[in-house]
């Protein structure tokens, strides 16, 4: 399935729109994670442990939404938005929405 930020799809055209699909997920950074992330944030760096939980969330709520759009009929999804929110302490939120779409092969005239 292609999941893009953009409108449309070079090389295929959209053959029918099925809605807005969303996918969320919430996860809490461990204690260790911010004891480090805070030394990092002292002394420079990048927060490799944020990084990945980042990663990890982006991924999580990115899949939620694919499979939302399968199961509507669509076999890909176009004008993604990925938000991040901080929730509470330690908790982040990442939300991904977009249009689930059915596409076709454009023809060459």
């Amino acid at each position: 399935m292609i999941l893009t930020t953009t409108p449309s799809i070079e090389g295929y055209t959209i053959t029918g729109y099925y809605g807005i699909v969303t996918g969320e997920t919430i996860i809490g950074a461990n204690i260790f994670k911010d004891f480090f992330a805070s030394i990092t944030d002292i002394v420079g760096g990048r927060s490799s442990a944020y990084e990945k939980v980042l990663k990890e969330a982006k991924a999580t709520a990115l899949a939620e939404m694919e499979h939302q759009a399968r199961a509507f009929g669509g076999n890909a999804v176009v004008g993604i938005d990925l938000d991040y929110e901080t929730i509470r302490d330690g908790m982040l939120m990442v939300t991904a929405s977009g249009t689930a779409v059915m596409i076709a092969k454009s023809s060459l005239a």
